[in-house]
């Protein structure tokens, strides 16, 4: 399996950004989708966003529309997700994943894809 580690994590007051990075070991286009999800203290992981190999499609939480984005970067493998607006309810700890998708009965999931070790983002005033 592919190897991710995630950068860019760190701590900003409420309305600041962060750029999160996740490279990956190997190739990020042969895989099927690659995203992010977070867990917040006391609370289930959550996914966030999820973009697909095949046609760039890109999905997000509801509670993320609008302010966070999620992009690649094939020749540096390379994904990244653009936070912005950022709110003290999206502290939590942030992974980069493969392997999700998207459903309208369950949203953004995962099936038997990597992990990254995960960083932390705290939005704090």
């Amino acid at each position: 399996q592919v190897q991710l580690a995630e950068s860019g994590g760190g701590s900003v007051q409420p309305g600041g950004s962060l750029r999160l990075s996740c490279a990956a070991s190997g190739s990020i286009s042969n895989l099927y989708a690659i995203g992010w999800f977070r867990q917040a203290p006391g609370k289930e992981r959550e996914g966030v966003s999820c973009m697909s190999s095949s046609d760039g499609s890109t999905y997000y939480a509801d509670s993320v529309k609008g302010r966070f984005t999620i992009s690649r970067d094939n020749g540096k493998n390379t994904v990244y997700m653009q936070m912005n607006s950022l709110k003290p309810e999206d502290t939590a700890v942030y992974y980069c994943v493969t392997d999700c998708g998207w459903a309208a009965d369950v949203g953004i999931h995962i099936g038997f894809g990597s992990w990254g070790q995960g960083t932390q983002v705290t939005v704090s005033s």
